[in-house]
């Protein structure tokens, strides 16, 4: 967690707070997408927007932490607002996310599990595992059906 993310919640408590999400749907020459298993859950590598950080930044700093790839060249998959954005944790804490989604084809690097990733695999298509991270099924669903969303969803 960062110190802003730290620094609110002493302020609001377990109030919703609203963050700024960035992931990347990483696909590679074969056209399968990196998914990450954290815990019992798939989803695809990202995370929270530094106060100071660019879009930009974020995605490629959270890939690289979560799965030791360089990404080059993300362009805009899209942005995914609403219900599905909003989380309660186990911790009581409540949080509104919005999600920026980047589609990324060129990298360079092995993949790594590490802390915060039990295990990442490329997948297909048409194996996308049912127990999809809630808060991310919406854009994997997108890219594994061939949906271009409108930018703003």
């Amino acid at each position: 967690m960062n110190d802003y993310i730290k620094t609110m919640r002493k302020r609001i408590g377990h109030e919703t707070l609203l963050t700024v999400g960035c992931g990347a749907i990483i696909e590679d020459h074969a056209g399968r997408i990196l998914l990450q298993q954290k815990k019992d859950i798939w989803g695809i590598p990202g995370g929270l927007l530094e106060i100071g950080e660019t879009l930009e930044e974020t995605v490629k700093r959270e890939v690289l932490e979560e799965t030791s790839l360089i990404i080059y060249q993300p362009t805009l998959f899209g942005i995914y607002s609403g219900k599905n954005g909003f989380a309660q944790y186990a911790n009581g804490d409540k949080v509104f996310s919005v999600q920026i989604i980047f589609h990324v084809t060129k990298y360079e690097g092995s993949i790594q599990a590490n802390e915060e990733s039990t295990w990442l695999q490329f997948t297909h298509r048409r194996d996308i595992p049912e127990n999809l991270n809630p808060h991310q099924a919406p854009f994997i669903r997108d890219w594994s059906h061939g949906v271009t969303p409108p930018v703003i969803g």
